[in-house]
């Protein structure tokens, strides 16, 4: 039997979460060094991954199977399309960045109290469990882009909650305007409401797991799609508008889209830097690969029955979330509503139903993981020298710090889709193939890209130029471990803005074979003819 690679690529972080847990408390850093070493040797296991695909070779490949609940129909099924192994790779790649980023976000402030209700108020921090519990939604996110099995993927879909709610509630940020009491109490009430949002999807999603299992008889993907597609597996049109929903709410709120976001500003406000990249760069993102992978291949009648409204939906989100972070004056926040706005224009180009709309979407997937990874790491730094989240306690860093104020503004362009640099590509081919399909739709969706200008430009402005205030006229710039967060992302951002192939070559296959399940092609262009 071959080497099951996607399992070793998806076990190795589980193995780190529970090798870094048991470390004594008193060994803080030997927890820390144990989360990146294991992270980074997730990171080779993802490269070779990487690797080993063959964008021209089977959908599926590395593909592993074993029965695993056999009465009903379950098994440990895994395989990666060109879709799931770049977003595997994303995910491998930003995590080692996360962990050195938080290297002193889970430092304890009282070591001689480490009852459980000093932990809840963020009195005490047991280091090895943050470092811990990153790896594990590591893990559970990787299984999720290479679940092939829909009961698999539900499973982990749903564990990959109880982490983040630890994460958001236990190891929230310290620089809070109205002091550690009010702290912990918006802290706990921001893992709530990501709990409770996501459990209620997942409720729904699961009767429609049910549903599918009762109509089909079993839980692979592959066998389910295949039916579908040769005639074997006929659903009735209103069941399987009713399954589509199911799936879909569930996705929706991790994605998230309005009007299912209101979780999010909360949990990336109250959360540390590193954890709040953790769930909008990669977390969020197994919302918008299921719609791709589960909505559109299960049940393709229905995605196209629920296209006009999911695109009116993703329309609100990309205006409305660019709004509301004109108007913020935190910027954890406004970051938060930004990548809502991002991910209004990734389900615009996953349902838009063209090729160029797709691959554009998967890309965005990869380009706003790195480019909210970069803003939001910088902004992390720049939080934790001033103690403040607000945008006006700033003003004139980048006279005192101009390699943390040149890094804040490469992400911040990156953010706003800079030709030039990676997102700029993938909301380019959002938009073109919208407009091949959706012209009224386009010429909405491009008035995003005005307001993120806006409010990048005024984030900076108001932050890094003007005066220098008192507060932070000795602000030291960015250190070595700093720097080495940072320096990659900005690489990367420069390097796809300029050079997307490898990545479009990986997905573009596989983006083929999803607009064939849905049995869409690319509208062809209206050219005049020649007089």
């Amino acid at each position: 039997m071959s080497f099951p690679l996607l399992t070793a690529t998806a076990a190795l972080p589980a193995i780190g979460a529970v090798v870094t847990a048991a470390v004594p408390a008193a060994r803080r850093n030997a927890a820390k060094s144990l989360a990146l070493v294991f992270s980074l040797a997730t990171l080779a296991l993802a490269i070779v991954v990487l690797v080993r695909f063959d964008p021209d070779g089977g959908r599926y490949q590395l593909t592993e199977s074993h029965s695993w609940i056999q009465d009903f129909g379950v098994r440990y099924e895994l395989g990666v399309d060109g879709i799931g192994v770049a977003l595997v790779a994303l995910t491998a790649l930003l995590i080692p960045f996360i962990i050195l980023a938080g290297w002193h976000d889970a430092d304890p402030l009282e070591t001689g109290d480490a009852s459980l209700s000093s932990f809840a108020a963020g009195r005490w921090r047991p280091t090895q469990g943050f470092f811990a519990l990153i790896l594990a939604v590591e893990a559970m996110v990787i299984i999720s882009f290479e679940a092939t099995d829909v009961f698999l993927f539900y499973i982990f879909f749903e564990a990959m909650l109880i982490p983040m709610y630890f994460l958001i509630g236990g190891f929230g940020d310290r620089a809070h305007e109205h002091g550690e009491e009010a702290a912990s109490t918006q802290r706990s009430y921001a893992a709530v409401k990501f709990l409770l949002y996501n459990l209620v999807g997942g409720l729904i999603m699961l009767a429609a797991v049910i549903g599918l299992y009762v109509v089909a008889g079993n839980f692979s993907l592959t066998e389910i799609a295949e039916a579908r597609a040769n005639g074997t597996l006929d659903m009735a049109t209103n069941t399987e508008r009713w399954l589509f929903l199911g799936f879909f709410f569930a996705f929706a709120v991790k994605a998230p889209l309005w009007p299912l976001h209101t979780w999010l500003p909360n949990a990336m406000g109250e959360a540390t830097t590193p954890v709040a990249v953790l769930i909008t760069a990669v977390v969020d993102k197994v919302g918008t690969f299921a719609m791709l992978r589960f909505c559109l291949q299960l049940f393709p009648e229905a995605s196209k029955w629920a296209t006009p409204a999911i695109l009116v939906l993703a329309v609100i989100s990309i205006i409305y979330g660019a709004l509301l972070a004109v108007g913020q004056r935190d910027i954890k926040r406004l970051v938060a509503y930004a990548s809502i706005s991002h991910f209004g224009f990734i389900i615009l180009g996953i349902f838009a139903m063209t090729s160029q709309g797709q691959s554009g979407a998967t890309l965005y997937m990869v380009n706003h993981g790195i480019s909210t990874a970069a803003l939001m790491l910088v902004a992390g730094f720049l939080i934790s020298r001033r103690g403040s989240r607000l945008i006006a306690d700033y003003g004139g860093v980048q006279k005192v710090a101009p390699v943390l104020a040149g890094t804040f503004l490469i992400g911040g362009l990156a953010t706003l889709s800079l030709p030039g640099l990676a997102p700029f590509v993938s909301e380019f081919l959002v938009l073109v193939g919208t407009f091949a399909r959706y012209p009224a739709i386009g010429i909405i969706a491009t008035f995003g890209i005005v307001l993120a200008a806006l409010y990048t430009l005024v984030l900076y402005q108001r932050t890094m130029t003007g005066p220098v205030k008192p507060e932070v006229a000795a602000m030291p710039d960015l250190r070595a471990r700093e720097l080495v967060v940072v320096a990659p992302l900005i690489v990367l951002l420069i390097f796809l803005g300029v050079y997307p192939k490898p990545v479009t070559d990986i997905v573009n296959p596989a983006v083929k074979q999803t607009l064939s399940d849905v049995h869409k092609k690319d509208p062809q262009p209206e050219v005049e003819a020649a007089k």
